[in-house]
């Protein structure tokens, strides 16, 4: 009789950890044009809270991809929150795979907009009553993307992974440093200067022309504009910083200079995360294949420490 009692509580424990999630798309009317999504929604008889996840800088897609390798960070970040009851939106940014077609000319393409768009889809989300409130989620990049959308997305809370705590342009020109030679880092600091002026440069030395190519530059300028502590200390709601220690592109010191913009954050710091969350060793060179093997697992402190922040307030709509 114990066997049989162990065996139905056992079966009972994953029937109630096992959850039936619906794969949707969903997309958002633009004045420019159509962007598209994917939502992910836990079956539930009550609403649930929702996360719009913002992608980082450059072409990387609603799944955390670009041209430079297939890492499937925010698909799998997405599923992780699914688990635990948690629906959310995963959208292709305008200009990219599928939103390509609402910025087909990079030139169009500014930090505003994409807040704009943010802002939309937070909107979209909060007037659906089959969530509870939207939790914004910005990775790399995409954490300045949602600092500045939060107000007008009409979000509840916001969790930050792997952004920045400096101006961009500082950023940037601390990873060319030690990539670069002498003669470029000095043509590079010089044009991130006109940059920040407002001009635009269309002679690029070859070398350069990925980073600072004409059609860039109109992007550049609107972000390096901004300051990523400075809108983040602005958020009324509460946040959640996170941010791996073998993070190469973004480092503990940006998460710290966030902190200290808004005191009242929680600030989540796990060992061995690198910046598409994966655990990695520390070495730069055994980090780099990381970026195209989607197959690896998720950090498991990311899903328990966002989970439970998104969770910790829910209250029904």
């Amino acid at each position: 009789m114990l066997r049989v009692f162990l065996l139905l509580l056992i079966l009972a424990t994953g029937t109630v950890q096992a959850r039936t999630i619906l794969h949707r798309p969903i997309e958002l009317e633009t004045p420019s044009g159509v962007l598209y999504g994917s939502l992910l929604l836990p079956q539930s008889d009550s609403p649930v809270p929702v996360a719009l996840l913002i992608a980082g800088s450059g072409p990387t897609d609603r799944n955390g991809n670009n041209p430079a390798g297939r890492n499937d960070s925010l698909k799998r970040l997405a599923e992780t929150l699914a688990q635990r009851g948690i629906a959310s939106v995963r959208y292709d940014k305008r200009g990219v795979a599928a939103s390509l077609a609402a910025a087909p000319d990079e030139r169009m393409l500014s930090v505003e907009d994409y807040v704009a768009d943010a802002a939309a889809w937070g909107r979209k989300l909060g007037a659906d009553s089959r969530f509870s409130r939207v939790v914004l989620i910005g990775h790399s990049e995409g954490a300045l993307i949602a600092s500045l959308a939060a107000e007008q997305a009409g979000a509840a809370a916001l969790v930050s992974i792997a952004g920045s705590g400096r101006p961009i342009d500082q950023v940037l020109m601390e990873q060319l440093s030690t990539r670069l030679p002498t003669p470029l880092l000095a043509f590079s600091a010089a044009l991130i200067e006109e940059l920040k002026a407002g001009r635009t440069h269309e002679r690029i030395p070859e070398p350069l022309v990925v980073l600072f190519r004409p059609s860039v530059q109109p992007y550049l300028i609107s972000l390096f504009r901004q300051d990523p502590a400075l809108a983040f200390a602005r958020l009324r709601i509460p946040a959640l910083i996170v941010q791996g220690r073998h993070d190469i592109q973004v480092g503990i010191e940006d998460a710290q200079a966030l902190k200290a913009a808004k005191p009242d954050a929680e600030l989540l710091l796990i060992d061995g995360m690198n910046h598409v969350l994966r655990i990695v060793p520390a070495d730069t060179q055994r980090q780099l294949p990381t970026y195209d093997k989607p197959e690896l697992p998720l950090a498991s402190a990311l899903g328990q420490g966002i989970g439970d922040f998104v969770l910790r307030d829910e209250q029904p709509k």
